[in-house]
């Protein structure tokens, strides 16, 4: 009898054992390679710049664009885009250990050496500029390559770490994909087009700040002088409210000057509002959800304004005929 419980016992122990065994994942298997390759290029952030690269090209004219200038044009800029992204993950792959949002980048925990990275960084970027000077047009090989050295070195080596301030003057260089796309079209820089760079670039300053606010401690750990960590979060959250109120303005010049409707004039003043109720929010609530929800609503907030320039060109033509 004695003999009997225990192989029960034996059996139950080994069904549990097997049951454990089952629930935990393989600690060793190897993540593809491709993934850690696709993850210095930043992705997430390529593709909010295509989307406003690609709506730059269709309000450049008030036909249609060729399928070769969608097709190659982005390409090109995308492949520029992930080559400056994956510089900046090899700048920063020592400070990226340091920040609980970046330990795990791929050059920082040792998947992709520097090296690869490297050589990664010089093919994609070789390859976008050939793209876009052999399918599109020199102008925007030679606005994408200042772009993709604005980020990548201007930005990653110097401001970043120089002064506080480092996302305002850096941040020209991550509003130009409208532009691009609007000289892949039109081989010429427009006032209009411009207009787009204007609020990409009014822009970035509170959407990144807000994420800043939510990663002073990281930022402060890794000794890079944010505008949280430098001046307090009060400042900061100001800072914040202020170049909202900027971006609301600025939003106003493209109808303005005729180059939208009413369609996108009520979509503005409504994304505004917004964007304002949540810079508000950051400054007089002690909420601690408020500075990533500002900051999620932020990417939001470019993406609907984007379609809705879009939904106005083509519904509601305007008067200067583009």
């Amino acid at each position: 009898m004695a003999t009997i419980c225990d192989h029960k016992r034996l059996g139950d122990k080994i069904k549990i054992m097997s049951k454990a065994t089952l629930a935990q994942p393989n600690l060793n298997i190897p993540r593809p390679l491709w993934k850690d390759y696709l993850e210095l290029c930043k992705p997430k952030v390529v593709l909010l710049m295509l989307l406003t690269s690609l709506i730059g090209m269709l309000l450049a004219t008030k036909g249609f664009v060729g399928v070769d200038i969608l097709i190659f044009g982005n390409l090109g800029i995308a492949l520029c885009a992930g080559s400056a992204a994956t510089v900046n993950h090899l700048v920063d792959r020592h400070v990226d250990l340091k920040m609980q949002r970046t330990l795990n980048r791929p050059i920082a925990k040792g998947r992709v050496e520097p090296q690869q990275a490297l050589m990664f960084a010089l093919i994609t970027g070789a390859l976008g500029m050939a793209i876009l000077l052999y399918f599109i047009n020199v102008l925007t090989a030679w606005l994408t390559l200042a772009s993709l050295l604005g980020y990548a070195v201007v930005y990653t080596l110097f401001l970043k770490r120089a002064t506080p301030q480092n996302i305002v003057i850096g941040g020209l260089a991550g509003a130009a994909p409208p532009l691009l796309g609007w000289t892949a079209v039109t081989n010429s820089v427009d006032g209009h087009g411009l207009l787009l760079v204007l609020i990409i670039f009014a822009w970035t300053p509170p959407h990144f700040w807000a994420l800043a606010v939510h990663r002073k401690d990281d930022y402060a750990k890794a000794d890079i002088p944010m505008l949280p960590v430098t001046h307090g979060e009060r400042y900061t959250k100001l800072h914040i409210l202020l170049y909202t109120i900027i971006l609301c303005i600025v939003t106003l010049l493209p109808y303005l000057t005729g180059m939208f409707n009413w369609l996108y004039l009520l979509g503005a003043a409504v994304l505004g509002a917004g964007f304002m109720y949540w810079s508000i929010v950051m400054l007089i609530t002690d909420r601690k959800d408020a500075p990533m929800e500002t900051f999620k609503y932020s990417i939001v907030y470019l993406m609907c304004l984007f379609v809705i320039m879009l939904l106005d060109h083509y519904l509601l033509p305007s008067s200067l005929g583009l």
